[in-house]
């Protein structure tokens, strides 16, 4: 039947369902449509987010802050497990080889112990001299310098600006004492924070195994200790193998910082390529230290500015192309991390603990990024890791 209308009159409008016809149009698509994405999200939701982030800010505040405040004892045993961690492999050799436990931990202990024995016995020479020569050194390193940077007008530096002020010689001096001070004031604290170190690393390797057993057992379900037991395996995978390899690798570092030193004409060779296989386990900042310090001794040991700076140029190049070629062909792309995260590691872990700090930045940002890569194996990144 047909609807007829009288002439003239306007046909009767209905009005559209605007709301149904983008359902229809959007199951006609096979799309879901959000009808509240329009929506403001205002009121108590936007209260209840609002309050969820503010006690996470709180609570990693406060957790932080207690984590400060206890670093004469976090520090240690921070320390001792990570290398027990690292140490972990050995340790699984040792076991497989029908070493027990207690055997494991004492002779792993006692390695670590001899090691940092024959690090701090090389150490304490060159520091008794540069303690004693500090002064001498000092003005020595400032009159081989002045001339370079008188030559630099936009310094505005004179001699006489190490005559008087804070970079004066007698406040160099009187600055020295104090530091002396701080370190003599440090001195129990370190030697306490050394003994908590030997006795975690000693009972840490020996309840290795059981600690394990007991982190895993931890979980209900069978496929959350599946995860667990694989995160644990990840994490003495790439603490240990890192280390083994870094180890390798710097040490040959070392040995060329030492053939450097002997052809540069440095006093000490042995002891600059200890330090150069020290340092270059804090990325950045074991460099930068490194580079600086055979710059200042080459430039006091040659009267040429430019003879004195070929050694520390030399070990640059060779440890930045060890760091960006030798490196990452060795480690793989399945060991990389972000070398920013591991800047701002450094930076957060040095404010919080101090030179320790810095050392533990590169093994706390491994073990993270192991457990998120283990957790979230989809959202896996591969850029560069520095060393």
């Amino acid at each position: 039947m047909a609807i007829l209308t009288a002439r003239g009159a306007k046909p009767k409008k209905h009005p559209v369902d605007i709301a149904g016809v983008a359902r229809k149009d959007a199951a006609l698509n096979g799309e879901e449509l959000d009808m509240t994405e329009h929506r403001p999200r205002l009121g108590r939701e936007a209260l209840d987010v609002a309050m969820a982030w503010a006690v996470i800010g709180i609570f990693t505040i406060v957790f932080f802050a207690i984590v400060h405040y206890m670093s004469l004892i976090l520090i240690p045993v921070t320390l001792a497990v990570v290398v027990g961690l690292i140490l972990g492999l050995a340790a699984d050799r040792l076991g497989q080889a029908g070493v027990p436990r207690f055997g494991i931990a004492l002779i792993l202990s006692t390695l670590v112990f001899a090691v940092l024995f024959l690090i701090v016995n090389s150490l304490a020479e060159p520091a008794a001299i540069l303690v004693r020569e500090g002064p001498n050194f000092i003005e020595r390193t400032i009159n081989r310098i002045m001339p370079f940077l008188e030559r630099q007008h936009w310094l505005n530096i004179s001699p006489a600006t190490f005559e008087t002020g804070p970079m004066s010689m007698q406040s160099l001096i009187e600055n020295s004492s104090n530091i002396l001070g701080v370190v003599t004031g440090s001195l129990t604290p370190a030697i306490i924070q050394g003994l908590i170190f030997f006795a975690a690393l000693l009972l840490f390797l020996y309840g290795r195994v059981r600690l394990r057993r007991t982190v895993i057992l931890a979980f209900p379900t069978r496929r959350q200790r599946l995860i667990a037991i694989r995160v644990l395996n990840a994490i003495d995978q790439v603490l240990g193998y890192y280390f083994a390899t870094a180890s390798i690798l710097y040490f040959g570092l070392g040995i060329t910082m030492t053939l450097i030193a002997w052809f540069g004409g440095l006093a000490m060779p042995v002891l600059w390529g200890l330090f150069a296989f020290l340092s270059s386990f804090i990325p950045f900042l074991g460099i930068t230290l490194m580079t600086i310090s055979v710059a200042v001794a080459g430039i006091l040991t040659h009267d040429a500015l430019f003879i004195g700076l070929i050694p520390a140029v030399i070990f640059f190049c060779v440890h930045l192309a060890m760091e960006n070629l030798v490196f990452p062909a060795i480690m793989g792309r399945q060991w990389e991390i972000n070398p920013f995260i591991v800047f701002l590691a450094i930076l957060f872990w040095t404010w919080m603990w101090g030179a320790v700090g810095a050392m533990l930045a590169l093994p706390l940002s491994l073990i993270l990024m192991t457990v998120l890569a283990e957790l979230f194996p989809e959202r896996k990144a591969t850029p560069h890791l520095p060393g």
